[in-house]
């Protein structure tokens, strides 16, 4: 388990994280990634009009590599019902997967890594929010693509209008499709396993997931190639944004720990009396052969009695 963790600054960070303090976490940020793609579904218009906006654009820079791979995978349904299972379920397998294997085994880097990933879902979110995007699944024949999740939906437990379960398709934005966080979130994947992972097995599976992830929501017609350049994007924005972000909590952090740390007050301390240059006595304690009186006129503060009776007398001689 994470016994400390380094902060934006480069510097340790003393809090411990805990698995049950960071998947209330992680939960709210997925939570707010479906509600975020479920609420800004936009308007139905604007959204083919976008979605028909980026494929002008990709003919244009001729980079539409979604056709001859939407092509290929309703052709071959060997490529397209593996690609299908592909889109509808490593998304939400294998990311918190490597999450979770951060958390345990490479717990110094854990915290710079859920923020990255954190961030960027949450720009992506507005992405959503400001280009509602149609997926070309869901333009008209004409413009040539063909639903795969539809065309193999009885080999999956996806319906035909999303990747979502049967029935439960009118729950999700058919229309979040700038940016892809499928890719995204694969890439951040990679980047974690190429990272962090000690084997060749692990190095190829860092280059060859993201990368066959784009193929997958191309083929699929699931996203546009401009979508996964996008989803990209996004990842390395959020990338260079995470640092800056865990140095302003830590700071915020430190000022609530300063004000709410209990005042401690020094302790008073009595004087004593200075004898001498940097000397003090304690309580009660006498100083050889110095002159006390007891009291009365002439009687010298701190004298004893058996002093002040020596006193007395040699007045009297």
């Amino acid at each position: 388990m994470p016994q400390a963790e380094t902060s934006g600054t480069g510097e340790a960070h003393p809090a411990r994280l805990r698995w049950w303090t960071e998947l209330p976490l992680i939960l709210l940020v997925y939570a707010s990634y479906s509600a975020g793609r479920l609420l800004a579904r936009g308007d139905v218009s604007d959204a083919v009009d976008h979605g028909l906006a980026i494929l002008r654009l990709e003919k244009l820079l001729h980079i539409n590599a979604e056709h001859p791979l939407n092509r290929l995978f309703t052709r071959e349904a060997w490529l397209g019902v593996p690609a299908d299972f592909w889109y509808a379920s490593l998304h939400y397998l294998v990311t918190p997967a490597i999450l979770v294997w951060v958390f345990r085994r490479r717990a110094e880097h854990y915290r710079a890594a859920r923020t990255w990933l954190m961030t960027s879902t949450f720009i992506g979110l507005i992405g959503f929010t400001l280009l509602p995007t149609c997926p070309p699944r869901l333009l008209s024949a004409g413009h040539g693509f063909v639903d795969s999740m539809a065309q193999y939906s009885s080999y999956g437990w996806w319906g035909g209008e999303a990747s979502a379960p049967r029935g439960l398709g009118g729950m999700t934005n058919q229309y979040a499709a700038m940016p892809s966080l499928h890719v995204g979130w694969a890439l951040w994947c990679g980047v974690m396993l190429w990272r962090h992972g000690r084997t060749r097995w692990a190095k190829a599976v860092a280059v060859g997931y993201p990368l066959l992830t784009a193929l997958v929501v191309m083929g699929t017609a699931n996203h546009y190639f401009l979508d996964a350049v996008a989803g990209v994007a996004v990842m390395g924005v959020g990338l260079v944004s995470a640092r800056p972000l865990m140095g302003a909590v830590d700071a915020v952090s430190a000022r609530l720990r300063a004000r709410s740390a209990p005042v401690t007050v020094a302790p008073q301390t009595t004087g004593s009396p200075i004898v001498s240059a940097g000397c003090q006595t304690s309580t009660g304690e006498r100083i050889p052969r110095q002159r006390i009186s007891r009291t009365g006129p002439g009687a010298e503060p701190g004298a004893s009695p058996a002093d002040a009776g020596d006193g007395a007398t040699a007045a009297t001689r």
